[in-house]
């Protein structure tokens, strides 16, 4: 069954097959989570907050739009209104990281390689976590996850340029807070990669994580 006749069904209050219409997205939607927010549970938490907030919004839900665009503007907001309410900004373990599967091994790479990489995507989630909640969700959706600038936009509510200026902000800002761990990072190409127009997924954040 297509996903339109899924989302038909889910809209009159069928909760099966309002299951059926998050599943495929459920993993994508907690790595969102999972890196905006403070550990596990509280990831774990927003996403429940998050599905108990589409469930209850399908009625309202404007078909013309994608339901994956949609769901990724109802999870943003369930992390940034959890963060205003906690005020925490600290980073989720990379043990969480590596349980949740995001973290995937090398087998190519030496144990001191493994062990440097780790420990430069652990750095880079405490320097997420340093950025402003509204900053780090744009990264995430677009860096991390790899959504179009236009669908960052629309899952964020902004216009388009505004979105690419928050995006080129929070690459500045996060490039400045890994600059500060040279033994770890070569701030020069950090800044160079930070700095891409193409936004391709390489280099400085993308290769840590």
């Amino acid at each position: 069954m297509q996903e339109g006749a899924i989302l038909a069904q889910a809209r009159r209050g069928d909760a099966d097959a309002f299951e059926r219409l998050v599943t495929p997205y459920e993993r994508k939607l907690y790595a969102v989570c999972l890196r905006m927010m403070a550990s596990p549970q509280d990831a774990q938490d927003a996403l429940q907050d998050a599905m108990l907030r589409m469930w209850r919004g399908l009625p309202d839900f404007d078909e013309r739009a994608r339901f994956a665009t949609w769901a990724y503007r109802v999870v943003s907001n369930a992390c940034l209104d959890a963060l205003r309410k906690q005020k925490s900004r600290a980073a989720a373990s990379l043990e969480a990281l590596e349980e949740a599967g995001y973290l995937p091994e090398d087998p190519a790479s030496s144990p001191e390689e493994a062990a440097i990489q780790n420990t430069r995507r652990q750095a880079v989630r405490e320097a997420l976590a340093e950025l402003p909640p509204e900053a780090r969700a744009a990264l995430v959706l677009r860096d991390i996850q790899g959504e179009p600038y236009e669908r960052v936009a629309e899952a964020l509510g902004l216009t388009l340029g505004t979105a690419k200026s928050r995006i080129h902000r929070a690459r500045e800002k996060l490039a400045g807070i890994l600059a500060r761990k040279p033994e770890l990072f070569e701030p020069d190409r950090v800044q160079r990669d930070a700095r891409s127009k193409k936004g391709q997924r390489k280099g400085g954040v993308q290769d840590a994580l």
